[in-house]
């Protein structure tokens, strides 16, 4: 799917031209032939349309012949058996002087949210702007996820205070994978931030040309460094949640297994009380003669012998604390 968008008098309505200057291009999983065109068109390198498709790529920056890649990794939610597992997959932004492309396998939040914001959010001609706009909004994604997660994770600390079920331990473990994978991706991500701050200072061919497409004025790389607290705020809150998280699991099990070994021990206990009146019935019950087996009361007798050791294995017991 491609849609190409434009800020035109201060409202972001759509164009047919690919080619049209200050153009934004958004490609969402798109076929061969879309990123085809697109390259035909706007003369950007096949190559660099292609990395955001690879759910596997690692976040980057690419420069040459006056384009840009920036690719990162952005959060998203999958569903899986009516829970949710968040997740990344890589974003791609190419920059050239004349438009801006963003590449992405699965729908993204954040840029549908510039597409629908009323007023709009973003200025497609400012493309340097448009784009920290873009790595601003994806780093508070994240800590918006990160606290959605604290939140479902405090629900299932509460279920699971009244019922220790598998499937909260499921939903646990799943958000903890989450917060492997955003850990993950933050600190990629962080790499290519830092990496893009200082190719305003270097002499590099690459600089140069990252310098040349993305002009930063102070207020831009004042929205930069923004951007770099943004993330570095999401990694640090991505691993205490992670940690609390660990530590919720662990204790978790211990007490499961806690309470397994007291069901065992009091199975355990209730079978050496039942034995012992049964190992006299056993006996009583062999063909031979046997104390009391003519006596008008030994079944009262036997019955009574029966309940008093039975008394005593359960005195016996809970002296020892085994019941």
């Amino acid at each position: 799917m491609i849609k190409a968008m434009r800020t035109i008098g201060g409202e972001l309505v759509p164009v047919s031209d690919l080619a049209e200057r200050n153009a934004w291009i958004n490609m969402v999983n798109p076929t061969e032939d879309e990123i085809a065109r697109v390259a035909e068109e706007t003369h950007i390198h096949p190559d660099f349309l292609k990395p955001a498709l690879d759910e596997e790529e690692r976040p980057r920056i690419e420069a040459d012949e006056g384009q840009i890649l920036i690719l990162i990794k952005a959060p998203i939610i999958r569903r899986l058996d009516g829970n949710f597992i968040c997740d990344t997959v890589p974003l791609g932004i190419v920059a050239t002087e004349n438009t801006i492309v963003t590449v992405s396998l699965l729908e993204n939040e954040v840029l549908k949210e510039f597409e629908t914001a009323k007023p709009p959010t973003c200025h497609t001609a400012k493309r340097t702007r448009f784009v920290l706009q873009i790595l601003f909004k994806t780093a508070a994604q994240y800590l918006k996820y990160l606290r959605l997660i604290d939140q479902k994770s405090d629900e299932i600390e509460h279920q699971l205070q009244k019922s220790m079920k598998n499937e909260e331990l499921t939903r646990l473990l799943n958000l903890e994978k989450s917060l492997v994978y955003f850990t993950t991706s933050l600190r990629a991500n962080e790499i290519v931030f830092e990496r893009l701050l200082r190719s305003q200072l270097s002499r590099t061919p690459e600089a140069a040309t990252t310098t040349q497409v993305l002009k930063m004025y102070e207020e831009d790389q004042d929205l930069l460094e923004d951007v770099i607290i943004e993330n570095k705020q999401a990694i640090e809150m991505s691993e205490t949640y992670s940690n609390i998280l660990s530590n919720t699991m662990d204790a978790y099990a211990s007490i499961i297994s806690n309470n397994l070994n007291i069901v065992i021990k009091f199975l355990t206990s209730m079978t050496i009380i039942l034995a012992l009146p049964t190992m006299i019935a056993s006996f009583y019950g062999m063909n031979v003669g046997l104390p009391l087996s003519e006596h008008p009361l030994s079944f009262w007798i036997i019955l009574g012998i029966s309940i008093v050791i039975g008394g005593v294995a359960v005195y016996f017991l809970k002296k020892r604390q085994m019941l």
